[in-house]
């Protein structure tokens, strides 16, 4: 693979500094093609330096996840599309835990008008998007609130979860592996994720075609653990295999599909 280039090298400091990029401002910051910039952008997500999205890129780490803003420009209408299929899992007059995640809130905002549930979650913009719906109680985690994507994280939050049994817990996972481990890059977020698996009868993990190309370096737990795993789109036969021998029920919103690339 031949060295990164010097226009390379800027879009690297561009995209690390502003979260994303876009095909049509490089190129014209650049003074190029777009078809330059489109081969500049799949050279480096070839090199997992960043992360394809539909008409640019954002940021990749192994160890450090993108921002949240960043994080909302990756597969944004196939995580509309799952959490629309999730919703329509959870029935009226029940209860259930939502954490963290940018798909667990696209569930969150498809369960407006659901009537009777009981939301508790450590996920405050889950909590303002439902706290306005008079059919929806919802109880917010205690703990320390991070300020780069308004999770409550922290051994309260533990505390609180554990007083709840719930009829179903909605989780998002930062990364999948093949072998259907369940991964994160924060361990204090990964102790709240356990807790939430632990205390649900049901448990429906939420998470796009894209999390199989990343990889985190905490675990959360194992596909084995999960009943209902929602995506537009498995590729991999391996995990589809893991998931067929555990039980998973695999919901797919785009079957045969993957996000289109510019």
């Amino acid at each position: 693979m031949q060295p990164v280039n010097i226009r390379q090298q800027n879009i690297i400091s561009l995209a690390r500094l502003i979260g994303r990029v876009t095909v049509e401002d490089l190129a014209a910051r650049f003074e190029v093609t777009q078809q330059t910039i489109r081969r500049d952008l799949n050279d480096l997500c070839d090199r997992r330096v960043l992360l394809r999205t539909h008409g640019g890129a954002v940021v990749s780490s192994s160890v450090e996840n993108l921002s949240y803003e960043a994080r909302r420009y990756i597969s944004a209408s196939e995580k509309r599309a799952i959490g629309t299929a999730a919703a329509a899992l959870i029935p009226n007059k029940s209860s259930l835990f939502v954490n963290i995640g940018t798909t667990t809130e696209e569930v969150a905002s498809a369960l407006a008008n659901h009537e009777d549930l009981l939301v508790i979650t450590n996920n405050l913009n889950v909590a303002m998007m439902l706290y306005p719906r008079p059919s929806i109680e919802v109880i917010v985690a205690g703990g320390p609130v991070r300020r780069s994507d308004g999770a409550v994280i922290g051994s309260a939050t533990v505390d609180l979860i554990r007083q709840f049994k719930v009829d179903t817990a909605v989780i998002g996972a930062s990364a999948l592996d093949e072998d259907g481990s369940l991964l994160d890059y924060d361990a204090i977020e990964v102790n709240v994720s356990r807790t939430i698996i632990e205390n649900a009868r049901r448990v429906i993990l939420v998470c796009d075609h894209t999390k199989l190309e990343r990889v985190a370096p905490v675990r959360i737990g194992h596909i084995s653990q999960i009943d209902t795993f929602v995506t537009d789109h498995l590729s991999s036969a391996v995990l589809r295999h893991v998931c067929e021998t555990h039980g998973v029920k695999v919901l797919e919103t785009s079957p045969g599909e993957s996000a289109p690339e510019e």
